[in-house]
């Protein structure tokens, strides 16, 4: 969300999540939009699953959250009807310097819960929730990182195959105390037809945040008060097991080494990730 698990205490905060990511995986800032499954037999009201990730770098809105280093991220989802909620984990690094927010770092996890719920209407899935971020052991007296975001959103297939949506997030005081925060997220995906054993989806995600204080253009926009942010990418799916190869990056200036610093990493980069979801 702002700077980024060391790997040891990843293990232990995805540990903790098994027994419990998001079945949307909200913190990392890709959803993994594929295309809508299937609606639910309506015998089957009650939904539930759990999943299991790593990735090479947790990038939250185009910001590394982990030093740029893999992390292991995990969670769990429920449902009933069209109410919904989970829990989310995911290992952070913000022990790399002082960022103009916080007095130290020493937060190796980050952890989400979440709840709301998605009506339907003309064939288009709508989704109202709420999250909340906290960070667990953080040292943030010069500005507390834990916050929490409300979500509005609206999804759908346009055509076959093609599953397209927007959401917009809203955060009266967004992390690090930097006021309120909207940021407004396009994602888009097409699976193609099966290939061997693998099932195919491109798929890419666009944002836009603007903030509204001093301290927020300091510690995201580098002197300006909103930023871009996307990313593109191969996911492979093989049964319950999704393998994505992912490239991310900012349109945040780098003037001063911003981005490439030890404290702020918003620059290009790679990322690879692979999660298993259960059932």
């Amino acid at each position: 969300m702002t700077k980024i698990s060391k790997l040891a205490g990843a293990c232990g905060a995805a540990g903790l999540a098994l027994v419990a990511l998001s079945g949307s995986a909200f913190a990392d800032g890709y959803e993994g939009y594929q295309v809508a499954a299937p609606a639910v037999e309506p015998a089957r009201e009650f939904t539930y699953s759990f999943n299991l990730a790593a990735t090479s770098d947790y990038i939250f809105r185009g910001f590394s959250q982990s030093s740029r280093d893999p992390v292991l991220q995990g969670g769990a989802d429920i449902g009933y009807g069209i109410f919904y909620a989970g829990y989310w984990v995911s290992g952070v690094d913000f022990d790399n310097g002082v960022r103009p927010y916080t007095t130290g770092g020493n937060a190796n996890a980050e952890m989400n819960l979440y709840g709301g719920f998605k009506p339907t209407w003309n064939g288009a899935e709508f989704d109202f929730g709420v999250i909340y971020y906290f960070y667990p052991g953080a040292s943030d007296r010069g500005g507390e990182l834990d916050m929490v975001e409300f979500k509005a959103g609206v999804s759908g297939n346009l055509i076959p195959n093609l599953a397209t949506g927007l959401t917009i997030f809203w955060s009266p005081e967004y992390t690090g105390e930097t006021g309120s925060v909207w940021t407004f997220q396009g994602n888009a995906g097409y699976e193609f037809r099966k290939i061997g054993i693998f099932t195919p989806t491109i798929n890419g995600t666009l944002g836009y945040q603007i903030g509204d204080n001093t301290n927020y253009r300091a510690a995201f926009g580098n002197g300006r008060d909103n930023y871009l942010y996307w990313n593109a990418g191969l996911d492979l799916a093989v049964e319950n097991i999704n393998f994505d190869f992912r490239y991310w990056d900012t349109n945040v200036s780098n003037s001063g080494a911003f981005c490439d610093g030890p404290v702020f990493q918003c620059g290009s980069a790679f990322v690879f990730s692979i999660k298993v979801t259960v059932p």
